[in-house]
């Protein structure tokens, strides 16, 4: 299946997962399906499903493994906990009686709750134990990213520029932090990270912010794209991938923009480097691995930035972001590929097709094996052969 997308929309059609046209002219194919001979080819162990899953919208809603248990959610409310072991449900919540819920972001389980929050601006925490709702908060804004949970409080990321803290046990407020939205933004948020008391995230200003957790004090704004271009689209510097930390250093990267690292202890940028991208980073601790606006995956060297290796092969196929999977480099892609690829030199180590529903976020590690889902809502349980 190959879809078409005129040029002067591609950064927002890719990054929003929207299908549209404005021009005849210059459109943009997506890349044919490489030909790779597979090294191996992974094994099915269980399969599920949640709900319609996310179906065609635009909806980052990751599964997470945690509490030896995998948690998973449909758009419109479903929520289950999944035995690793053999996929069978443990507990099972409808966030969406009455209205669609419209989850979105991902999932977050600390705190023997597991966080999500929704297009609606519902904020809810559920119990990891039998799915009961502990609270449920009504906050200022869609809530695009997953949330973060750490120093008793959830901190959810919302469209309207305001990243809000609230207690893990109560829902009750802590403080709100507020940044001004540009008129024309990609629909998506970063998800803010943490380490050592601070709370980093990304914003639709083309700036990386830092604040500390406990007080809700900004404490600096680096700027990591500046507008330019003569249309609204050209000039679009959004930051929605989640900032990537590695020992002291922070890594973040923006459409039209630059990948720039970051010495957290002072907050001054350390290199910088042209890529342009709204997609998570990933890192196997001497590497960063970037999927770029075109979906061409980069790998960059930590230390100096120096471009390590490209592939291009998997142009305009609207990848997931890059994620660690034993030693391979993974992404998916919209016709429900998943591309396995080396790590230190970018070929393709094998290649394998999960659900012609497209897949719309990166597969997760387990115990023993890794959790894909794909957009129809349909979950698998996979391992990679032994030796591979």
């Amino acid at each position: 299946m190959r879809k078409m997308f005129s040029r002067s929309l591609a950064l927002t059609v890719i990054a929003l997962g929207l299908l549209g046209c404005s021009s005849e002219e210059d459109t943009i194919v997506m890349s044919p399906l490489p030909i790779v001979k597979s090294e191996f080819t992974p094994s099915t162990e269980w399969t599920a499903s949640v709900g319609d899953g996310v179906g065609h919208f635009f909806s980052k809603l990751s599964p997470v493994y945690a509490y030896d248990k995998v948690f998973v959610a449909s758009r419109d409310g479903e929520v289950k906990a999944l035995d690793p072991e053999n996929g069978k449900t443990l507990w099972e919540v409808d966030l969406g009686d009455d209205v669609p819920a419209r989850l979105s972001g991902g999932l977050t389980a600390s705190y023997d709750k597991v966080f999500v929050g929704s297009e609606n601006g519902q904020a809810y925490a559920l119990s990891v134990e039998d799915g009961s709702i502990v609270w449920q908060k009504k906050v200022d804004g869609e809530v695009l990213a997953k949330p973060l949970a750490d120093e008793n409080l959830v901190m959810f990321h919302t469209n309207k520029g305001s990243l809000v803290a609230v207690r893990q046990d109560s829902g009750d407020s802590a403080w709100e932090i507020r940044n001004e939205v540009p008129n024309l933004t990609l629909r998506g948020d970063s998800s803010p990270v943490s380490v050592s008391g601070g709370v980093f995230w990304g914003m639709s200003n083309g700036r990386l912010a830092a604040a500390l957790i406990q007080k809700g004090q900004l404490l600096w704004q680096q700027p990591i794209g500046t507008p330019k271009g003569s249309t609204e689209i050209d000039r679009l510097v959004d930051v929605d991938a989640s900032p990537l930390i590695i020992g002291s250093n922070l890594y973040a990267v923006g459409i039209n923009g630059q990948l720039v690292a970051i010495d957290l202890r002072s907050g001054s940028p350390m290199w910088k480097r042209a890529y342009s991208s709204a997609t998570d980073l990933a890192t196997d601790g001497s590497r960063i691995f970037v999927v770029t606006d075109k979906d061409h995956i980069s790998a960059v060297d930590v230390r100096s930035g120096t471009k390590l290796w490209d592939n291009s092969s998997l142009q305009y196929r609207q990848l997931t972001a890059p994620v660690m999977i034993g030693d391979y480099l993974v992404v998916g892609d919209s016709e429900g590929y998943l591309h396995w690829m080396d790590r230190t030199s970018g070929k393709f180590i094998a290649q394998q097709l999960i659900d012609d529903e497209g897949i719309a976020v990166s597969p997760i590690e387990t115990a023993d094996g890794f959790i894909v889902i794909t957009r129809d809502g349909e979950i698998k349980k996979m391992q990679i052969p032994s030796g591979s």
